[in-house]
Order: C-alpha cells, then sequence, then structure tokens
C-alpha cells in the first residue's frame, strides 16, 4: 500500500495498492482512480468533473496496463503533461493542484471551498460565508 494525497480529493491522505513490477511511476488501479485523485477514465479521456483531457493515442498502451490482476493508470505521467506536481517520499506520494483547475478558479475571481479550524476548535468552511464580504489573511513563518 502507498498513501496518496492530492489537492483534487480535499487534501486527504487515500491509502491505494502498489503496482509490484514498476514502483518508481505513480501507477493507480483504474477503479480506485476517482476516489484517490479525483479523475476517471472514460471513452473522451481522463476526466476531472467537467473538465475532460484527451489521454494521447500513442500513450494510451504505456498509460493504461494491466498488472496484479488489475488495471493500471500510470497516473504519474499523465501529471507530468497536464503540469500538475506531484513529489514522493517513501511510500507516500503527494499531488499539487491541477492547473488548469486553479486558473479557472482564478479567471471567475471565487476563491475555491476550503476549511480550517478555528481558535474555538470550531470547523469554519469558506462556503459558510458565501453571500457575505469576506477577506482573507495569510501568514506562512517561512
Amino acid at each position: 500500500m502507498i498513501v496518496l494525497t492530492s489537492d483534487s480529493t480535499s487534501d486527504k491522505a487515500t491509502d491505494i495498492a502498489e503496482r509490484t513490477d514498476d514502483t518508481d511511476s505513480l501507477w493507480v488501479r483504474v477503479d480506485q482512480l476517482t476516489q484517490a485523485t479525483g479523475w476517471q477514465l472514460k471513452p473522451e479521456g481522463a476526466c476531472l468533473g467537467e473538465l475532460c483531457v484527451p489521454l494521447p493515442e500513442a500513450k494510451r498502451s504505456t498509460w493504461i496496463a494491466d498488472a496484479d490482476d488489475w488495471v493500471w493508470f500510470c497516473y504519474s505521467a499523465f501529471a507530468d503533461m497536464i503540469g500538475q506536481k506531484h513529489v514522493r517520499d517513501d511510500d507516500v506520494w503527494s499531488l499539487g493542484s491541477v492547473p488548469e483547475v486553479r486558473r479557472a478558479g482564478l479567471e471567475s475571481g471565487l476563491a475555491p471551498d476550503f476549511e480550517m479550524t478555528d481558535r474555538n476548535g470550531d470547523t469554519v468552511r469558506l462556503s459558510d460565508l458565501r453571500g457575505r464580504k469576506v477577506v482573507l489573511f495569510t501568514w506562512a513563518s517561512w
């Protein structure tokens, strides 16, 4: 098992199966793809909600493969193609945001929904404040 964290799945960690014959690339079982990354394979390509990215015909046979009695998708190669950053540390893979999704958010002027814990320990979601004026201040120690 490997652990995958992704901006596409609300930055929650998901345990997924590990392909035994290629541990250098991030291979995700097709039946775990949507749960782990938010993407879904469809006839038109890989889709994340309304966004669909056609898979290059020349890459289909190398990105979708049978191994260990499952059908796998080479997500790290796909992420490289769409410009999605990813990093691996031992058995943990972390995926950055999908550039096209991030760009759409910037064009719309709407901040993506997120949640955080306030100083009283209550969970606050940005979507709970829709319709009100909100000012976001951020700070980082670095």
